[in-house]
């Protein structure tokens, strides 16, 4: 072969880069060729049970991992087979997350690349693309706040540049100043959707520019353009902080995964990006170059094909995954055992329920450097709520952080300060604002424990309830939405020693935590609260009030109606404060029934899906034998909150709960 004959389309540059780099990037780049060819093998044999393949843009994936340091982490999609080889992550182990075996990294829970590795310095995409970016930036947050000097990077589609996390977590970084690389693999489709049907400027590269951002336009089918782009740019990073957008041109050989197939895609096109393969080219080029022979490339080829096949006898040696019930509700929280701390004096001091918050909010900040509060208007400004006022002066702006108008990539970054050790709290300005940052909330903080091990250390305020006519998008009681989600827990205290309490339990744990504050409770309820750090164990209800005739289970400002009315009906009531929604106390359910054999639920919620509807299934289920009536339940109107004030008295359930218990007794 003459060296004409093997001259490479891709023009490469060596710069400064020895032989020895030259050649340990050409293995780099063939190892995730080699092992794709074989899974399209597998795949087809049944082996393995979907596959989306990077064939065709390995250099990106090869590039950006090897350029960076070791122990900066990389928040990989789709087609980044490549980041996962050039960390060395065991082939054996791969192979088995690829058959859903327990040698795997998921225990048979996820599947493909959706999993991390901090050990390797990896975090695993959701299917949903976008929110991976803010956690990117989280991490680099954590890398600012400890002027450690490193970057992370983000890989993300061009199709999943129209998603609104792609423009909130840009635009954060951008504001912050935070070391993370921003890498689009645009390879020109979004599935089958072409980049001219997703957006109309003309290179990705310009969206930079509107969030204040660097960014460059390269060959992402040039291993060494990626590797000096990439290494440059991380090492400018690590000195001077800042967030940069790389979009690295390149095509996707074949489907979005194999049952896609490419028949959208025009013959010339193929043709053209075919003529361009990352690998073919690098390999020419070092033949060219004498840095290779043929006979070597046989060699490595080889060498790599027995380590493939060394990974997959290990892999094949493993049997089916075994688990039982037991063990898949143990790993959905991280291990943490709570408990209450008792406060070391008995000095209280009569506060308000909001002043309880601020002083459990200020407690955590000072027992936990680590803590990091974020939240619109939460700085300066104190939030809407001024419970964090004079915050800043005490603890700094780094600590108490003012945010764009972006839930979603603020639930991220939090998520990603975790990842790096910190701990984390976001306080929606209304927990009404909770639906812009959902998914974060219930596809990366709740499963990420379950699926590969790694807790999420978040706590989110909750400003939430009706009663303060502020209409249907300042009032809504939106607990049930995450009562549903295994992985969160849920906590709504109902008095100023439980919110000081509960607040500073929820920092204890580990796990994510939503904690739900009634703003009518904020200025209208007062109550002695110990000054001391102390903690409300989760998970762990309270008898408000004790009685024999009736249990009334509710939570929040249910239990100061249940009061109020058990009172002026002269009602001898037991009342439950649940304090905790998830997880639920079932013992202390199952006490109260079990004492007085009639039972209503009452919550603020709307009735329907409400959690007074899976209180009263499993006490029907569990305690029937216990009940001298049906199980009655008391709730708001099945409509949105209404503004005016004669409406939202009418939505309430205060009027009906006294109905109810009327009914209750009598029965």
């Amino acid at each position: 072969m003459t060296n004409k004959a093997i001259e490479p389309i891709i023009q490469y540059d060596r710069g400064q880069l020895s032989d020895g780099q030259l050649l340990k990037l050409y293995r780099q780049l063939l190892t995730p060729r080699l092992i794709e060819e074989k899974m399209l093998i597998l795949l087809r044999q049944g082996k393995i049970s979907k596959w989306f393949s990077g064939i065709g843009q390995e250099a990106i994936s090869v590039g950006c991992a090897a350029a960076l340091l070791e122990d900066e982490l990389i928040f990989t999609m789709h087609r980044n087979l490549g980041v996962f080889t050039v960390r060395e992550m065991p082939m054996e182990r791969l192979f088995a997350q690829w058959q859903g075996k327990a040698l795997g990294f998921t225990k048979g829970r996820d599947r493909s690349f959706h999993f991390g590795a901090m050990d390797y310095g990896i975090v695993g995409m959701i299917s949903h693309l976008g929110p991976q970016l803010s956690l990117a930036a989280g991490v680099a947050l954590a890398h600012k706040l400890a002027g450690e000097g490193r970057v992370s990077l983000a890989f993300t589609g061009d199709g999943a540049t129209s998603q609104g996390e792609f423009h909130e977590a840009l635009n954060t970084a951008a504001v912050w100043g935070l070391p993370v690389i921003f890498v689009i693999e645009d390879n020109g489709y979004g599935l089958s959707t072409p980049s001219r049907e997703q957006y109309i400027c003309n290179d990705l590269a310009d969206r930079a520019k509107g969030y204040g951002m660097r960014s460059v336009t390269i060959d992402g089918n040039n291993i060494l353009s990626v590797y000096q782009t990439v290494r440059k740019l991380a090492e400018e990073l690590r000195e001077n902080p800042e967030p940069v957008f790389v979009d690295c041109k390149t095509f996707r050989m074949r489907g979005h995964e194999e049952a896609s197939g490419i028949k959208y895609v025009p013959r010339e096109l193929l043709d053209y990006w075919a003529a361009r393969d990352p690998l073919r080219n690098y390999e020419r080029y070092l033949l060219q170059e004498g840095l290779l022979s043929e006979k070597q490339v046989k060699e490595i080829r080889q060498d790599i094909k027995n380590d493939i096949n060394k990974g997959l006898e290990i892999a094949y040696g493993e049997g089916p995954i075994q688990s039982s019930p037991e063990q898949e509700l143990a790993d959905v929280y991280a291990p943490f055992q709570s408990r209450a701390v008792a406060p070391k004096s008995n000095k209280k001091t009569e506060r308000r329920f909001v002043d309880a918050i601020s002083e459990g909010l200020r407690q955590a900040m000072e027992k936990h450097d680590n803590l990091v509060l974020m939240g619109q208007d939460i700085a300066d400004y104190g939030g809407v709520f001024k419970i964090t006022e004079g915050f800043v002066v005490k603890f700094g702006k780094e600590r108490v952080r003012n945010t764009p108008l972006c839930e979603s990539a603020i639930v991220g970054i939090g998520l990603g300060l975790s990842l790096k050790g910190y701990k984390a709290m976001v306080e929606m300005q209304f927990a009404d604002f909770v639906t812009c940052g959902f998914n974060q909330i219930v596809n990366n903080l709740a499963k990420l424990h379950y699926r590969w091990g790694q807790h999420a250390d978040v706590v989110i305020r909750m400003p939430t309830g009706a009663g303060v006519a502020a209409g249907p998008f300042h009032s809504q009681s939106n607990e049930a939405w995450f009562f549903h989600t295994p992985g969160l827990k849920v906590v709504y205290p109902s008095t100023p020693e439980d919110a000081k309490g509960l607040l500073l339990a929820s920092f204890e744990d580990p796990n994510p935590v939503l904690y739900f504050e009634h703003k009518a409770l904020y200025r209208s309820l007062s109550a002695e609260v110990p000054d001391d750090y102390y903690t409300v164990e989760i998970g762990k209800a309270r008898l408000a009030r004790e009685g024999k005739e009736v249990s009334v289970i509710t939570y929040g400002m249910g239990v100061h109606w249940a009061q109020q009315v058990c009172e002026e009906m002269g009602v001898d009531a037991d009342i439950l404060d649940l304090r905790t929604l998830l997880p639920l106390d079932y013992e202390a359910i199952t006490e109260t029934v079990r004492k007085t054999n009639r039972a209503i639920v009452l919550h603020e919620d709307t009735l329907i899906g409400g959690i007074g509807g899976e209180i009263a299934a499993y006490i029907s289920e569990h305690l029937f034998e216990h009940l001298d009536a049906p199980v009655l339940r008391a709730a708001s109107l099945d409509t949105p909150v209404p503004f005016t004030s004669k409406l939202e008295e009418q939505f309430l359930p205060k009027a009906r709960f006294r109905e109810q218990l009327v009914r209750l007794l009598a029965y």
